[in-house]
């Protein structure tokens, strides 16, 4: 069976967003890029809430931005692979090609499809990674620590859920970003 993983930015106290909705402390370097990159390489499916999908498009319907450098064609050639799954009430059709609009979470669905799938699947978006950590279907978190404190904002870990981690590996990035890569204990 194919494993769902949580990969995700987060400030040192645990925000993808600060309370105004930006996430512009989290600038991609080289060697921060090429980290992603080689973390989603192997990913088959990414599941996006709404707006999570809405900041990727941009690797597929803005050329430009791809074509800034080596990794940054490399990193859109993988995204753009990869099938999408978005998860919107508010989305009438997507903008980019292997993509596939759902309206709403059924844990049934993931589950079949971590069953069905060859490679594995990852999860962005601080809401739908929630549902699908308090459904118990996330195996594996890549949490990207940034050296900030937001001191509120959106959580990047869902709050009222408890689980067990098991360290895996961990990797600090000249830019002070530390790596942490976790499975979650059943």
């Amino acid at each position: 069976m194919a494993k769902l993983i949580y990969v995700t930015n987060v400030s040192l106290d645990g925000y993808i967003e600060d309370e105004h909705g930006s996430f512009d402390w989290t600038p991609p370097d080289d060697e921060y890029l090429a980290l992603i990159t080689d973390l989603v390489r192997p990913m088959g499916t990414y599941l996006y809430g709404r707006r999570l999908y809405e900041s990727m498009a941009l690797w597929e319907t803005e050329p430009a931005l791809a074509a800034q450098s080596k990794l940054t064609a490399d990193f859109a050639d993988v995204w753009q692979t990869a099938d999408k799954v978005v998860y919107s009430t508010t989305l009438d059709a997507t903008s980019t090609a292997s993509t596939r609009l759902e309206t709403s979470f059924d844990p049934a669905s993931v589950r079949a499809m971590k069953a069905s799938a060859t490679k594995d699947l990852t999860i962005g978006g601080a809401h739908l990674a929630a549902q699908a950590f308090r459904a118990g279907l996330v195996d594996e978190c890549h949490l990207l620590i940034h050296p900030i404190l937001t001191c509120g904002g959106k959580p990047g870990l869902p709050n009222g859920t408890r689980l067990g981690l098991e360290l895996l590996d961990s990797r600090r990035l000249g830019s002070g970003v530390v790596h942490l890569h976790y499975r979650v204990r059943t």
